[in-house]
């Protein structure tokens, strides 16, 4: 007997969950049948809302711990390399640079879930000061970032942005490349079933154009990281986010495609600097302290 084939409903993840857009709006890629969400300012909204609730118990868990969840996507996207390779090829690959793309994309979690129990070897420090005191400077998760995956990828592109902010103890919201999206709703199936808790990782699909000004400017989002090189955008944004002292980070696709994505100064840019300051005890001549 003949069958229809299942297509798969490629929707948005938030929250843990893969509900689709509050609109009911959808598109579809060039070159591909198939229906994508186009998600929306409430999408967004929501997603924020789910970030914020899973960013601080995720920065309270261990390095070591972040570092063997990273591993683990890397394991589970390992099982899955046929799948990814075919959503590949549907979207223009060839069959060598789609293997070529999930080679990179799964070495690249396994470095950044190296680095996850490192980096603050790195770039903490204890500093000279000229008083009684000790002084340390340590990095700090930022909070919640929203970021934008490069356009020219499906795959390697969005797991460099989520991997370099939730290696350092951010919650992330990206809004997945809007002519190649289907990798990034498999990716997002495959946190799901490993064990990033749900909320700390949400990926939207749809039109940047239409979301960015809504990202910019909510309150609640302490960074955006924009992957692209419209120089017009780059102003606004950063004269947008003036208002709410958003920090904004561009990365160029040039960078974060080819080995240069691979850096513990990209965990370093979403972290804050806290330094902390301790009295020293004085003991005087007969052993009292003062």
């Amino acid at each position: 007997m003949s069958r229809l084939e299942i297509k798969k409903t490629y929707k948005i993840y938030i929250g843990g969950k893969f509900p689709r857009t509050e609109s009911g709006r959808f598109y579809n890629p060039k070159g591909v049948d198939v229906n994508v969400c186009l998600s929306s300012r409430k999408d967004f909204r929501n997603a924020v809302v789910a970030a914020r609730s899973a960013q601080s118990e995720w920065a309270g868990r261990s390095a070591y711990n972040r570092s063997q969840i990273l591993y683990r996507i890397a394991e589970i996207m390992e099982g899955r390399r046929a799948q990814f390779i075919s959503e590949l090829e549907l979207q223009g690959l060839t069959k060598k640079q789609a293997e070529e793309e999930i080679n990179a994309t799964i070495d690249r979690w396994v470095y950044y879930a190296g680095w996850c129990d490192k980096y603050q070897q790195i770039f903490s420090s204890v500093n000279p000061v000229a008083s009684n005191h000790f002084n340390f400077s340590i990095l700090e998760p930022m909070g919640v970032v929203a970021s934008t995956a490069p356009e020219e990828s499906s795959l390697l592109g969005i797991s460099t942005i989520i991997a370099t902010a939730i290696a350092g103890g951010n919650s992330v919201i990206t809004i997945a490349s809007e002519s190649l999206p289907l990798c990034s709703v498999t990716l997002a199936e495959v946190l799901n079933d490993s064990d990033v808790p749900g909320g700390v990782v949400n990926i939207l699909t749809g039109s940047k154009d239409e979301l960015l000004p809504h990202i910019v400017q909510h309150m609640d989002v302490n960074a955006l990281v924009y992957c692209g090189s419209d120089k017009k955008v780059i102003n606004e944004l950063k004269e947008k986010s003036a208002e709410n002292l958003k920090r904004i980070l561009h990365y160029t696709s040039g960078k974060i495609l080819s080995e240069d994505g691979e850096s513990p100064y990209y965990l370093k840019s979403l972290n804050e600097v806290k330094t902390t300051w301790h009295p020293i005890e004085k003991v005087g001549a007969a052993g009292s302290s003062y």
